[in-house]
C-alpha cells in the first residue's frame, strides 16, 4: 500500500500511475472537493490522457482519496513549496503534511519528499517526525537500521507531458541512508522506465533546484534581448531565428514573464540558502519578473496614445484583451502566472479587461473581483481597443484574425508565427 499526500498536478498523475501498475494507493488530500473528485473518478486539473486513467483506477478500486492519512508501507508526499514576501521559501505544506502523517507511521514505513525543496528540507522532515515519533528511529539516528526511512525524488515534468514524462524521464533519489536508496528506487521502479540515480539526499534536492534555474538563466537572456531589441528596433523573432542557426547556439523565445509552480520559485530558494553566492540565478530572476512590467509599460503606452485620439474618452472606456491567462501553453496551470499579474495591473487602471482563457472556466478569484470578464476570441477581437497576446495557446495560432487588429501587443511572437 502506498500513501500519496497532495493530489495536485504531480502527487495525482503519480497515483494513479502507482494504481494502474497494480499497487493499492491512498490519496490524500485537505480539499474536500479534490478528494470527492478523485473518488468520483473525476479529474479537478486539465491533464491529457489521466482522465480515463483516473477513471479506470477508481472504477478498479486500485485507488480512492480521503482527507486523514491512513497507515501504509510508504509514503510520497507531494505538496506545494511556494514562497512568502521577500521570496523566502514555504515549507509549511510539508511541516502540515509531516504533523498529519506521524500518527500513522510504523516500522518498515518508507517516507519520500518529491516537493521541490531548499536544500536541508528533507533533512528537517526527518527531524519533525523523529520528534513527533520518539518510539520509532529514523536515519539521522540509525541510518540502514532506522524504523522509518527517509528519501528525496524530485519530479521532473512537462505540464500537459506529465503521464508520459512520470515513466519515460530519469529520476534522481537521494535516500538518508542507503537502505532508503534502494527503497524508493524499487517503489519508483513499479512504473519509471527512465533510469533511477541515487545520490545524496542534498544532493538531489538541489539537482532539481538547479535544472529549473538553468532554465530560468536561458529564459531571462531571451527576455533581456526582446527589451534591447525592441529599444533597437530589430525583430526579436527574427534575430533569434537567424542566431539559431549557428550549430551551437539555442536562444529561447522570449515571452510576458515566467510562471508555474517551479521555474519561477525553484531559484529563489537557491538565492534564499546563499544570497551573496548567487548573483547570476538572482538577476535572471529579477530580469524575468521585470518583464511583465515591461510589457505592462508598452500597454499603457498603447492606452495613452487611443486617448489622445478618442477625444473624450476615459481609462474605464477602453477596453484591452488579454489573450492567455495560464503560465504556458495549452494548460489550465495559472501560478505564478505573469498574464495574472499584467491582467491584474491593466483592470488597476481603470480599463476593461476582456480575459481569453480557453482552458479555464472560470476567473481565478484574484481576477473576478475586478472589471475583468473571461471571454471567448471572437468577443475580444471584435470589442478590445487593444490586443495583447501573452500565451501562445493553439487556438490563437490558428486564428488569422488576430494580425488584424490595429492595436496588438505580441509578446510571444504570434505573429511571427503567422507570416512564416
Amino acid at each position: 500500500m502506498v500513501s500519496v499526500i497532495g493530489l495536485g498536478y504531480i502527487g495525482l498523475p503519480t497515483a494513479v500511475l502507482l494504481a494502474q501498475n497494480g499497487t493499492s494507493v491512498i490519496g490524500i488530500d485537505i480539499t474536500q472537493h479534490v478528494v470527492d473528485s478523485v473518488n468520483a473518478g473525476k479529474l479537478h486539473i486539465v491533464e491529457p490522457g489521466l482522465d480515463s486513467a483516473l477513471k479506470y483506477v477508481v472504477e478498479k478500486s486500485c485507488l480512492r482519496a480521503t482527507n486523514i492519512p491512513e497507515p501504509a508501507d510508504a509514503f510520497i508526499i507531494a505538496v506545494p513549496t511556494p514562497f512568502t514576501t521577500g521570496h523566502k521559501p514555504d515549507v509549511s505544506y510539508i511541516g502540515d503534511a509531516v504533523k498529519a502523517l506521524a500518527p500513522v507511521l510504523k516500522k518498515g514505513n518508507l517516507v519520500i519528499l518529491e516537493s521541490t525543496s531548499p536544500v536541508g528540507t528533507t533533512e528537517r522532515l526527518s527531524a519533525w517526525l523523529a520528534a513527533a515519533r520518539p518510539d520509532l528511529s529514523f536515519p539521522q539516528q540509525a541510518g540502514d537500521d532506522a524504523d522509518v526511512q527517509i528519501a528525496h525524488c524530485p519530479e521532473r515534468v512537462l505540464p500537459g507531458k506529465v503521464l508520459r514524462e512520470l515513466v519515460s524521464n530519469d529520476r534522481v533519489v537521494g535516500g538518508m541512508s542507503a537502505k532508503a536508496s534502494k527503497m524508493a528506487t524499487e517503489l519508483y521502479r513499479i512504473f519509471v522506465k527512465g533510469d533511477i540515480v541515487t545520490t545524496t539526499t542534498r544532493t538531489a534536492e538541489m539537482c532539481k533546484l538547479t535544472e529549473n534555474s538553468f532554465r530560468d538563466v536561458n529564459i531571462a537572456f531571451a527576455n533581456e534581448l526582446s527589451i534591447i531589441c525592441d529599444k533597437l528596433n530589430i525583430d526579436v523573432w527574427e534575430l533569434i531565428h537567424l542566431a539559431n542557426r549557428h550549430p551551437r547556439v539555442n536562444v529561447l523565445q522570449p515571452g510576458c514573464g515566467v510562471g508555474g509552480h517551479c521555474i519561477a520559485v525553484d531559484p529563489w530558494f537557491i538565492v534564499d540558502s546563499v544570497p551573496n553566492e548567487a548573483r547570476l540565478i538572482r538577476n535572471a530572476r529579477e530580469i524575468n519578473d521585470h518583464k511583465s512590467e515591461w510589457v505592462l509599460e508598452k500597454i499603457k503606452r498603447t492606452i495613452t496614445d487611443i486617448l489622445t485620439q478618442k477625444h473624450g474618452s476615459t481609462l474605464s472606456d477602453i477596453k484591452v484583451a488579454c489573450l492567455g491567462l495560464a503560465f504556458k501553453p495549452d494548460i489550465d496551470d495559472l501560478r505564478e502566472s505573469p498574464a495574472i499579474v499584467i491582467a491584474q495591473s491593466i483592470a488597476k487602471l481603470g480599463c476593461q479587461v476582456l480575459a481569453v482563457e480557453p482552458n479555464i472556466e472560470s476567473l481565478p478569484e484574484k481576477l473576478s473581483r475586478s472589471n475583468v470578464a473571461l471571454v471567448q476570441i471572437e468577443d475580444a477581437l471584435a470589442n478590445a481597443d487593444i490586443i495583447c497576446v501573452l500565451v501562445k495557446h493553439s487556438i490563437f495560432i490558428k486564428n488569422k484574425n488576430i494580425i488584424g487588429h490595429k492595436h496588438i501587443i505580441d509578446t510571444v511572437g504570434l505573429i511571427g508565427g503567422f507570416m512564416q
